[in-house]
């Protein structure tokens, strides 16, 4: 396997760099993640993220595109997904008109004709491996527990040997290997075969003091006190049994929305009239409401600022 050059542009040239680079990027990340990154452009090898919803799987892949300054191709993945839509198709059109081209010329075309490379059509997996530019691109498989088992066994090949082969054309492999993030939220189990092709990291849930330094770093203008309250509410949201915790994209939009309202301090009333960005069902925003005693407005919701280190 071919084992791109880590101090060129295809790669990072450490932990320290990744961290540098994706927090230009407007990413931050900590040493296990960085080094997980720099390892798997270093290898090339892809590196399975996975992690509870919220903590920035896919949103470490689109910051590695940008630090990286190539383009970030993506693979939703969702069940029902087939070999068709995500690595190649015949380009079926193309390949009549080429046919009526030929018969109004007075020739023929045959199978082998029109079963060659210029009538595919790329899907994300095949675009990622014909890239043409200088640096390879980065390739999301973005939930890829969300596709089914079969789907996983169409990757062994593209993974382990950065190829696709096509039946009546032949294989193609990259001359500059994709680098390759696949993410999961483990509503799965995925198959050891596509474990061992890859490179592994967990993201957790950051503790307070990383999670206040993502805060301060995603939302710039967000007042201190906020933050640090914000921080501390965050946790004890995600200590209750919801059906959805909120991850550090709920807890960057909630800041967002005070920040935007001109909030400074965090008081039940901003709670209560923000709560939509952290609890994302009935169920959590009714839970949310009887844990934290934040009635109706009107009631305690219009309490005054010192109660809010309470919630």
């Amino acid at each position: 396997m071919p084992v791109p050059d880590s101090t060129g542009p295809a790669g990072f040239t450490g932990a320290d760099d990744v961290r540098r680079r994706l927090a230009a990027a407007g990413h931050l990340v900590d040493d296990g993640l960085a080094t997980a990154l720099h390892l798997a452009t270093v290898l090339g090898r892809p590196l399975l993220v996975e992690g509870e919803p919220g903590v920035g799987k896919t949103s470490c892949a689109l910051a590695v595109a940008a630090a990286l300054g190539t383009p970030l191709i993506r693979l939703q993945c969702y069940e029902g997904l087939t070999a068709g839509e995500a690595l190649y198709e015949w380009n079926y059109q193309r390949q009549l008109l080429a046919v009526r081209l030929a018969e109004a010329r007075g020739g023929a075309l045959g199978e082998a004709d029109l079963f060659t490379a210029e009538f595919l059509h790329e899907r994300p997996l095949l675009k990622a491996l014909r890239h043409p530019g200088p640096v390879p691109p980065v390739l999301l498989i973005d939930e890829i527990d969300r596709a089914d088992d079969e789907f996983e066994a169409l990757l062994f090949e593209f993974l382990g040997e950065h190829a696709i082969t096509v039946p009546e054309v032949g294989t193609f492999a990259a001359e500059r290997p994709p680098f390759v993030v696949l993410t999961s939220n483990r509503s799965r189990e995925l198959h050891d075969a596509l474990r061992r092709r890859c490179l592994y990291h967990w993201i957790d849930f950051p503790a307070p003091e990383r999670a206040a330094e993502i805060l301060r770093h995603a939302v710039p203008g967000a007042a201190e006190p906020l933050i640090a309250s914000a921080t501390a509410f965050v946790g004890r949201v995600r200590a209750l049994d919801l059906d959805k915790p909120p991850g550090m994209a709920e807890a960057i939009d909630w800041l967002a929305a005070l920040t935007a309202l001109g909030v400074t301090r965090l008081v039940r009333a901003d709670l209560l009239r923000t709560l939509s960005t952290l609890a994302k069902s009935p169920d959590d925003r009714t839970a949310v409401l009887a844990a934290f005693g934040a009635g109706a407005p009107g009631g305690r919701g219009e309490a005054h600022e010192e109660e809010a280190s309470e919630a």
